[in-house]
């Protein structure tokens, strides 16, 4: 599933003609919701075929970001998927949709298009992955550049 998740990714930016999270998620038609939610940082659902992806206003923008790119992944990777179903059900098959929900979100925050811009310079992958809203904990999970 890994390179098959690089591969939706890149269909998708090219489809919409950008990577941002905001605008995929606007051009799909998916709801954008911006509220408190305590320790909660987003969540995704739909209802009535409308998806909407719900992101806690109290997060900087940058994880504002990444949260809605990981939410995302959940719409594109999941639709179907209830998230409170597996959670009270099995552990497992909730980490493995979580990992490729974080897998989706790195892979369209931190292109390989990214990457190659700071290639020659003395950037490391781990500012690059800051300055694109991607937590350094989760840099492991990109993909080599093709």
């Amino acid at each position: 599933m890994a390179n098959q998740i690089k591969q939706i990714v890149e269909k998708l930016v090219k489809k919409h003609g950008t990577n941002n999270p905001f605008e995929i998620a606007s051009q799909k038609g998916i709801v954008l919701l911006f509220e408190q939610l305590g320790g909660i940082y987003g969540y995704h659902h739909s209802f009535k075929r409308i998806n909407i992806i719900h992101i806690n206003s109290e997060l900087n923008e940058s994880m504002q970001r990444f949260v809605c790119a990981h939410e995302l992944g959940h719409a594109v990777l999941h639709p179907e998927l209830s998230t409170s179903f597996l959670q009270k059900n099995t552990l497992f098959c909730m980490d493995k949709v979580e990992r490729e929900a974080n897998e989706f979100a790195v892979e369209l925050l931190l292109s390989d298009d990214v990457l190659y811009t700071y290639r020659g310079t003395d950037a490391t992958i781990y500012e690059a992955a800051a300055t694109y809203g991607v937590p350094s904990k989760l840099i492991h999970l990109k993909k080599a550049v093709n």
